[in-house]
Order: C-alpha cells, then structure tokens, then sequence
C-alpha cells in the first residue's frame, strides 16, 4: 500500500441515499464557515433549510447535482438549478481549502461550456463571494434574503463564458 501525500477527491452524480449526510454538510459549512459574515440566528435560519430531509432531498434530484467524495464518502455538492445557475454549494469544513470547491465548481463550468451556455450566475453568500470573484464572476447587484425570521444578505454574480468552437476540427 501506498501513502498519499494529497489526497485523491472524486465526482460523482447525486444519489438519494446521499441525502442525509449531504445535509450534514450543508449544516456543517453554514454553522462553521459563514460566522465571519453572518450572526447566529442568520446561520440558523439559514441550516434549517435542511432541516427537512423530503424537501431537500427533492432540491437536489430537481436539479443537476454533482457529490464530491474522498475514500467514497461525500464531502461537499454542488448544484445547477437550470443551464445558467449555479444554486446550492456547499462543502464540509474539514475538506475547505483543499480544493474540493474547485473541483466542483471546474466540473459545473466545464460542463456548461460544453453545452454551449453563454454565462454562469450564482447568488454568492457574503462568504462565498470572493471564491467566486477569483474565478472571474463579476457582481452584478446585492440581494436581501427573507429567511424565517432573518434577512440575509448575498450578491448575484455572473461570469461569461467562452463561446463554443463550433468549427473546429482535429
């Protein structure tokens, strides 16, 4: 057996059975990721859109929703809720900065410049926002979330991206 000094993440489609521990880390990255730019009944408000399993379950086969794991077990989602958006996003605090994000948001943006979509939009979470602006999104205006009892805020931001070649050959 060999050692791994970086670890080997992979992809994968949604699964429902992924559901119960998808929304762990849904819960997880809201509660331990967002405390820089949210208060705690923002976080809580916001976690509890997993709280139903049912639904949330249903969000994710509503849309394309991409696992990614390392050893087999799922450590962040991403989704694209119709060709252009990207809607939820999410990965465990323990796997953050490790470049699981990256390998999801690679794989969303290579797969919708495939199918030949103009741009990508997302409403990035004050937290998210500057992952997304490294990755060339723009924002294009600041958004008010009612959530529960709670205003959250966020930023639509949106990226262009490369025509397909239609013409080119071998």
């Amino acid at each position: 057996m060999m050692a791994r000094a970086v670890p080997q993440f992979a992809l994968r489609p949604y699964l429902e059975q992924d559901t119960p521990l998808l929304a762990e880390i849904f819960r997880a990255s809201v509660e331990e990721l967002t405390e820089d730019d949210y208060t705690p009944p923002q976080q809580e408000a916001w976690a509890s859109f997993a709280d139903d399993l049912e639904e949330f379950a249903a969000r994710l086969g509503k849309h394309l929703t991409l696992v990614a794991t390392l050893e087999g077990s799922a450590i962040g989602f991403i989704t694209l809720d119709g060709p252009t958006d990207i809607g939820l996003f999410y990965v465990h605090p323990a796997a953050a900065g490790q470049g699981v994000g990256r390998m999801l948001y690679d794989a969303i943006e290579k797969l919708s410049a495939a199918r030949g979509v103009p741009h990508l939009s997302v409403d990035a979470s004050d937290t998210a926002r500057e992952f997304f602006a490294h990755r060339g999104f723009s924002p294009e205006q600041r958004n008010s979330v009612s959530v529960g009892n709670e205003w959250l805020s966020n930023t639509t931001m949106k990226k262009k991206l490369a025509a397909k070649d239609e013409g080119a050959g071998p």
